[in-house]
């Protein structure tokens, strides 16, 4: 990555994380009204579905996730097993507690089993019209869904507050687009190259 686009995308995600907390104020009830497009999005019954456990302020995808677990869809959630490489998926073990990952994070632990889904709900700072998101800047999804599309077919699905677009987010050649992009306002899909 060069110089230029490594700055530009520090003084973005600054911009990104003020302006998602705000966002995160004015729309109490994100969670519910995205859970409420869980039969718009790319997945059937029964799919394999990597989700995440929102971070505060983050746009919150718990009961999205819950409404396609309800559908018969395996759920799965990120751990990240080593530094600066894909992220690995497990299947969360009811009554079992999840462990603080490296970033302090709750994760999966590694004794679950491995999860290989088809459809992967992505966190961001901001996303633009073509689909590209800012991510926090460790690049563990954009290496994780390079791996996976190379590997098998993936849907990867932004889940957003709307008002987190942008007019560009800097890219390079590492940086992975996303297929559609769920907001309070619904689902987005976008032109993948």
């Amino acid at each position: 990555m060069n110089s230029n686009t490594t700055a530009e995308k520090r003084a973005l995600r600054t911009a990104a994380r003020i302006r998602r907390a705000e966002l995160a104020c004015a729309c109490p009830d994100f969670a519910e009204r995205i859970a409420g497009y869980a039969d718009d999005l790319p997945v059937s019954a029964y799919a394999r579905v990597g989700g995440y456990r929102g971070l505060s302020g983050e746009a919150d995808p718990s009961l999205l996730l819950e409404a396609l677990k309800a559908r018969g869809c395996e759920l799965s959630y990120p751990r990240v097993h080593m530094k600066s490489q894909p992220l690995w998926f497990h299947v969360p073990v009811e009554h079992e507690p999840w462990v603080p990952g490296a970033f302090g994070i709750l994760e999966p632990r590694p004794d679950w089993p491995r999860a290989y889904p088809s459809i992967l709900l992505v966190p961001l700072l901001a996303f633009d019209a073509e689909g590209y998101r800012l991510g926090y800047g460790g690049g563990y999804y954009d290496r994780t869904l390079a791996q996976f599309r190379n590997e098998r077919p993936i849907a990867a699905i932004g889940v957003a507050f709307g008002g987190q677009e942008v007019e560009h987010v800097p890219r390079d050649a590492s940086d992975q687009p996303l297929d559609g992009l769920v907001t309070e306002l619904g689902l987005r899909r976008f032109a993948t190259t």
